[in-house]
């Protein structure tokens, strides 16, 4: 119980001197909290050259509460809990193994660390984007994950902070699903992972731009706005009820498994979900909406 305990104080004040460090500037490639500001502004300021819905209000609706879901998500709620529940629970996996006389390198296929350095990094991003696909595909199609979905659904005029709006459950059943890939890759480094990181939250963000792009003949191996729209539409055929375009970088996976969808032009599509108008508008509340839910 002693080691639990410890692992939970050294997250907790791990993370807190990460975040100081990362503010004062005392990181370098793995300052995610500028990163993500410079990413952020950078696509913003794409949206207000090159817009596409040119009606949309430069500050949309929603936009300061998606922005405070940024900086939550992304931050905060890895002090709150996140950091210290991903290295608890990590330490219980690896106990119970122990009881069986295994361990997480007992999964191992291969060691990522060996390969050349371009092979590292396409690997890693493809199996993690993969993962990360299908979870999606889970939270749509099970009543009790898409009602935490539900949050990130609930945006009404698309924008790039809209990216990160997502109750905190998400991350939990994401990591929890990226874990058994993640042991069985073996080590990897922690610049492979910022890199990686930083290259999904651009892709991410401008999913969700106000911005008219598709990438050309990329658009079969990239998600992009043009595509992603779709995804947050509010009517969809009764065959694709269960939603399209699950795609969080690549797009080529929809492809594959026929869930891509784009009929023409979704500028002007309403987006949301049904009952929507009764999706409570705050965050506490958005929050709190999948516990009063079966």
């Amino acid at each position: 119980m002693d080691t639990y305990i410890d692992i939970i104080k050294n997250s907790y004040t791990g993370y807190w001197n990460y975040i100081k460090q990362s503010i004062l500037m005392e990181l370098n490639w793995e300052n995610y909290f500028y990163g993500l500001i410079i990413i952020s502004l950078i696509v913003w300021g794409l949206e207000i050259i090159f817009p596409w819905r040119k009606n949309q209000p430069l500050f949309r609706k929603d936009f300061w509460l998606d922005t405070f879901y940024m900086f939550f998500n992304f931050f905060l709620l890895n002090l709150i809990v996140l950091i210290a529940l991903s290295n608890t629970a990590e330490q219980l996996f690896d106990d119970v193994l122990g009881l069986v006389g295994l361990s997480v390198a007992s999964f191992q296929l291969f060691d990522i660390n060996t390969f050349p350095y371009w092979a590292r990094i396409t690997v890693f991003f493809i199996i993690i984007d993969f993962v990360q696909w299908f979870t999606h595909t889970l939270l749509h199609r099970y009543e009790f994950l898409w009602n935490f979905h539900k949050v990130h659904h609930s945006v009404k005029q698309m924008g790039f902070a809209a990216h990160l709006r997502y109750h905190w459950m998400e991350p939990v059943v994401y990591n929890s699903m990226k874990y058994i890939p993640l042991a069985i890759m073996g080590g990897f480094t922690a610049q492979d992972v910022a890199i990686v990181h930083f290259f999904n939250i651009t892709i991410g963000h401008l999913n969700h731009a106000n911005i008219n792009w598709d990438y050309g003949w990329l658009k079969y191996i990239l998600n992009n706005p043009r595509m992603h729209i779709w995804h947050h539409a509010k009517e969809l055929p009764p065959e694709k009820k269960m939603g399209v375009n699950f795609g969080i970088t690549l797009s080529i996976w929809d492809y594959i498994f026929k869930t891509n969808y784009i009929p023409y032009n979704g500028r002007d599509i309403e987006l949301g979900f049904e009952g929507d108008e009764k999706f409570p508008k705050d965050f506490i509340h958005q929050e709190l909406y999948p516990i009063g839910k079966k």
